[in-house]
């Protein structure tokens, strides 16, 4: 029982590393994107990804705090989400 724990534990390994990019990854479906990143001051990274020239995804890695991002969804070149108003989601607890 005891040499079948390692062998075990390098296929849990395994397949932990096998999955993919996160589902809400809006940067996953992308080909081929060009990606412009560029640091601020403040600590804060922003991603752009572009396809063809045109701006697709920003992804934003605040300092402190989750990442985000913003999509181009009706193609004009502008990172909208398809409301007037847009929210501020933040998840401030979490219990297992």
């Amino acid at each position: 029982m005891r040499p079948a724990l390692p062998l075990l534990l390098a296929l849990s390994m395994t397949a932990c590393a096998s999955f993919g990019p996160a589902a809400d990854d809006p940067t996953a479906g992308l080909v081929d994107p060009q990606v412009i990143r560029s640091e601020q001051p403040n600590g804060d990274v922003i991603e752009e990804y572009r396809v063809n020239g045109r701006l697709q995804v920003v992804k934003v890695t605040p300092a402190r705090g989750p990442v985000y991002y913003l999509q181009d969804r009706d193609g004009d070149g502008r990172p909208d989400d398809g409301a007037p108003v847009s929210p501020v989601l933040w998840k401030l607890f979490e219990w297992d």
